[in-house]
């Protein structure tokens, strides 16, 4: 088992104390080369979700097992932190780019946090570009670019420091149709890899390529291991 989550519950308290569930005991288990969508309206709790998953956000009450190791005993930021660059990478909706880095030097960055020497950063950076088809582009800042072309730059700065796991936030969110389904099948193609891929989505366009959906009501699982 790759991630398991045992009696997750999740609440934002107000300055009266007022306790504000966002998340309420959610069991989840993922083995690895799994493809996860979480779907649901917005606010149900599915980024809440993925960002626990990405150790980003404290618990009120959970057990979190990645790779037989409880992540909810360490209160450790640098751990934390380590965890999230080495075994794990967050895809965003928006891409995230530095608009003063070009597209090498974006897919290198999250290995300098890793101490890798520059040289290797930016081979393995140019190896990842020829691979999401942007060759011809690694000297182009991100304003050059469409928006298609942002994001397989983002996907291919997520697999700088060859994590086992991805996690995505609407990737295709911003996309349209054809688009987006060429940037399915990118992602799909790392699950070859034996990539686990955990996607939020609203489309069941985009949810179909998942191996499960589970559908997060009311900050709750309500529906697991369903397929369209």
């Amino acid at each position: 088992m790759l991630i398991e989550l045992k009696d997750l519950h999740k609440s934002y308290f107000l300055e009266n104390w007022e306790e504000v569930p966002v998340l309420k005991w959610v069991n989840l288990s993922v083995d690895t080369g799994n493809f996860i969508a979480l779907m649901w309206e917005s606010g149900s709790g599915k980024t809440t979700l993925l960002n626990v998953i990405w150790a980003l956000h404290p618990l009120t009450k959970w057990e979190y097992i990645l790779e037989w190791e409880n992540i909810s005993e360490i209160d450790d930021d640098e751990t934390l932190s380590y965890i999230r660059n080495k075994k794990m990478w967050y895809i965003f909706q928006q891409f995230n780019l530095l608009p003063k880095l070009n597209a090498l030097e974006n897919v290198a960055l999250p290995a300098l946090y890793l101490w890798v020497n520059k040289k290797e950063r930016l081979e393995k950076a140019t190896k990842l570009l020829e691979k999401v088809w942007l060759q011809d582009k690694l000297n182009s800042f991100p304003w050059e670019l469409s928006w298609g072309q942002q994001q397989r730059i983002s996907i291919a700065r997520s697999l700088i420091n060859d994590p086992d796991i991805l996690l995505a936030d609407e990737p295709t969110g911003s996309l349209d149709s054809k688009v987006s389904l060429e940037i399915m099948e990118l992602i799909l193609s790392l699950k070859k890899s034996w990539k686990t891929i955990i996607m939020v989505t609203h489309a069941p366009l985009v949810a179909k390529y998942a191996d499960k959906i589970i559908f997060l009501e009311d900050w709750v699982i309500t529906n697991y291991d369903y397929k369209i």
